[in-house]
Formats: structure tokens, C-alpha cells, sequence
């Protein structure tokens, strides 16, 4: 095996990137390296470069989400064997990133890519699929709302008949939030959208859209007019201060309401009685890890099944060299599907 791999560096604070070698690392006990294959972007990614926040040491890597192969087993890893084809979450340091050729990924948060997934496809899941799971299902102490999860014994359908508001259910996270409320029994599922994706959406599970461009009013009757049943749980996957308090208006009295960024609901509409969770959507951190491992131990049937499915797909000329000018492209507004890179190309 060799010895040097290709990386994508972010060479300085707001600074330019380049391809540049480094040494393949070795994993340790209950590690595997993964020959990554594809890896998708986030906005997190351009946030990172254009804002110069989470990454203290350069040059970097950046990119949390990879599938693969398994090309060699720390100690003690017995549930994979090297050249199963993998999906997995990397983390924002040089060893666990993405934006390379190779990767360390602890064992018990990868799970086996079953044979109906392409790279491209299972490169898509890692970090939406976490940051909507962590947000409903992970504990209020840890940044979730406490749900149960659907795929704990006795989670599928725990919520049947309870209503559930997706602000942004054409988002990469909110295409994930729709697919695990229906797992859980929510119905109606409503979310907002373009309506030229209404009909993808509705396929993930989503019972009704609501044109995202209407004003706050009419997307506060719209729910009223599908729903008299008080809302209790909502997820706005946009989080902008607009949003935010449009979703928190539409939330009931003793609800709760996961975010993807900070709380910025104005101060007069905060009550007591609806609770708040802003969730950070990373199965490596300790205090997600827990949810993480379960998740991921039923990951691979989930997706055999259909379950949980990719987002839409759209691949990157020019291997890691080609990711710079695809997060220009994302930071610009990509809807309903997800860019894609291919390092070993």
C-alpha cells in the first residue's frame, strides 16, 4: 500500500487551497482507514473558509462527509473487513476530514454501504442524515428535542397522527428531517419549498408543501388550513432570522423547535413554555456519539430498505481540485441536490 495520499488544503485563514501530499495515517484501536471515493460539500465548508471559524491550525482540510473503502483495520475492529465499500462523517481536522484521498473514521460510527447506493449517493447521507437525526432524537442537554428514534425497537410510528412543520424541506437537511418524520409516524408532515419540488418531496414522505415564497401570514394560514392539531414539533433547516421566528409563530404552546444555527428569534415573541434546540450535526463529538453509534448500527438496513435515501446528485469535474469552485457554486444556492467530489479522480 502506498504511503502518500493527495489532500485538498485550505492553506491559511480565508486563503486559497491547493492539492498537496501528506502521509497516509494508520489507524489505532477501533479505527478504520477509509480510501475515500467520494466525499460531499456542505455550506459548512465555504462558512469555514469565508468566515475563519472552528479551524485553528493550517493549513487544513475541510469536509465531513465521505463513503469509500475500508482499506485497513485498527485493532480490535471485527465488524468490517478491509474493501467493504463504506459511508461515514468525517470531523474538521486533517486526520478525520474529507477533502482527501484517505481518512480515520472510529468503527463504530461507519456503517456498510448496501449494493442499491453508488459512492456518489452514500457520500450525500453522512452529515444531514446526523444534523436531522441529533436535532429530533438526540436529549434537550445535548442539542436535540428528546424524541425517540424510529429505528429503536418500538420507534417506528411512535408519533402516528402528530403534526410536524419542515421549514426548508428541500434542503439537504430537510430532505433527511422529512424522510425520518415519516419513519416516526408524523402526519402531516408540511414543509416549505420551490414548487417545482413539491413532487420530489412529497416522493421523501412529505404530505403537504407550501410555496416558500408566500409572506409569513400565508404560510402561518396554510398550516392552520391543513392542520387544526396544535404543532409540537418543528425543524427549521434554514434558520435565518425570518425563518426562525416564522417557524417559532407556527409552533404551539409547550412545542419544541430544533435550529441549524444561533437562535435569533426576537426577544418579545420567547416564551417559556416552547422549547428551543439549536443542534450541532456531528456523530464524532462525545456528547452526540451516543445517538451517533446507535444510528449507524442500523444504518446500512435503513438504506438497503429504501428508508432513508440519498439526496439528488450532481458530480464535480477534476477530483479535489474541482471542490474549490464547487463550493463557489453551493455558497451561490444549490436546491434539492447535493455537489459531489471525487478524490480519487
Amino acid at each position: 500500500m502506498a504511503t502518500k495520499a493527495k489532500a485538498l488544503y485550505l492553506l491559511e485563514p480565508k486563503g486559497p487551497y491547493a492539492v498537496q501530499e501528506k502521509d497516509i495515517p494508520q489507524p489505532g484501536p477501533g479505527e478504520v482507514l477509509v480510501q475515500i471515493h467520494a466525499t460531499a460539500l456542505n455550506p459548512v465548508d465555504w462558512k469555514i473558509h469565508d468566515y475563519n471559524f472552528f479551524i485553528k491550525d493550517y493549513p487544513s482540510i475541510l469536509g465531513t462527509d465521505s463513503s469509500g473503502v475500508v482499506a485497513k483495520l485498527g485493532e480490535g475492529v471485527t465488524a468490517f473487513a478491509v474493501g467493504d465499500r463504506v459511508l461515514h462523517q468525517g470531523y474538521f481536522d486533517n486526520t478525520h476530514a474529507t477533502f482527501q484521498q484517505y481518512a480515520i473514521v472510529p468503527a463504530e460510527i461507519v456503517a456498510k454501504l448496501p449494493d442499491n447506493l453508488s459512492f456518489d449517493q452514500g457520500s450525500t447521507i453522512p452529515l444531514t442524515l446526523a444534523t436531522a437525526a441529533l436535532g429530533l432524537y438526540n436529549t434537550k442537554a445535548n442539542k436535540g428535542i428528546e424524541l425517540f428514534p424510529p429505528w429503536e425497537e418500538g420507534g417506528r410510528n411512535k408519533y402516528a397522527g402528530q403534526p410536524i412543520f419542515i421549514y426548508g424541506g428541500s434542503s439537504s437537511v430537510g430532505q433527511h428531517t422529512i424522510q425520518l418524520a415519516k419513519l416516526s409516524g408524523f402526519s402531516p408532515i408540511i414543509t416549505t419549498a420551490s414548487k417545482h419540488n413539491e413532487a420530489y418531496l412529497k416522493s421523501i414522505g412529505a404530505t403537504h408543501v407550501i410555496d416558500r415564497t408566500l409572506p409569513a401570514a400565508e404560510v402561518q394560514s396554510a398550516v392552520k388550513a391543513i392542520t387544526s392539531e396544535p404543532i409540537k414539533v418543528a425543524y427549521d433547516t434554514i434558520s435565518l432570522p425570518d425563518t426562525q421566528n416564522l417557524t417559532y409563530d407556527i409552533l404551539a404552546p409547550g412545542g419544541s423547535l430544533v435550529l441549524v444555527l444561533e437562535q435569533n428569534i426576537d426577544k418579545e415573541k420567547i416564551t417559556k413554555d416552547k422549547f428551543v434546540a439549536q443542534v450541532f450535526g456531528n456523530v464524532h463529538v462525545p456528547d452526540q456519539r451516543k445517538l451517533g453509534v446507535s444510528l449507524y448500527s442500523k444504518l446500512t438496513e435503513l438504506l438497503a430498505a429504501g428508508d432513508i435515501k440519498p439526496n439528488n446528485v450532481e458530480v464535480l469535474p477534476n477530483g479535489l481540485a474541482g471542490i474549490p469552485d464547487g463550493l463557489e457554486k453551493l455558497k451561490k444556492g444549490v436546491s434539492a441536490s447535493k455537489l459531489v467530489g471525487r478524490p480519487q479522480e
